[in-house]
């Protein structure tokens, strides 16, 4: 592995251990020329997914793309990395387990909306206003309205 700060290709691994309920390995690594300490982390890929568009282009599915997007709408939400982290593993698995390799985009966005339901609301929402494309405050309303119980009192 390559150190990150000083490109060195000779790095030592110092400690291994699981991560992410076992579906990763989190190593913390050493480099002898610079001194530098970072972590790597493994995890087991079972398919090659590769993403369809909604304008038909493909490209290769990106775990860390689907990260960014879900860490920025849980951001200052109070859920703990630990669960962000096995939320997206459980993701990534239920993608690769779906025997396809091309998976549409709105799948994978359906499916994240279902997970982020489950832990907040408010994530939910802000997932949902860029998955849909909200362009005015009308489309949040008619949303959130979709969100909310009958609360309309009998007169």
């Amino acid at each position: 592995m390559r150190c990150p700060f000083c490109g060195n290709v000779d790095t030592q691994v110092k400690d291994s251990r699981p991560a992410e309920d076992h579906v990763a390995i989190r190593r913390r690594r050493f480099c002898p020329a610079c001194g530098g300490r970072f972590t790597t982390y493994e995890r087991v890929q079972l398919r090659d997914l590769v993403v369809i568009k909604t304008n038909g282009r493909r490209e290769e599915f990106d775990r860390d793309k689907l990260e960014r997007s879900i860490r920025i709408s849980l951001q200052k939400r109070p859920v703990e990395p630990e669960r962000m982290d096995q939320m997206i593993s459980g993701i990534v698995r239920r993608l690769e387990s779906m025997g396809e390799t091309d998976i549409p985009s709105a799948t994978i966005g359906e499916i994240v909306m279902e997970s982020l339901a489950r832990i907040d609301t408010v994530a939910y929402v802000r997932f949902a206003s860029v998955y849909k494309n909200f362009q005015a405050a009308d489309d949040f309303e008619e949303f959130v309205s979709e969100l909310r119980p009958d609360t309309k009192l009998e007169e």
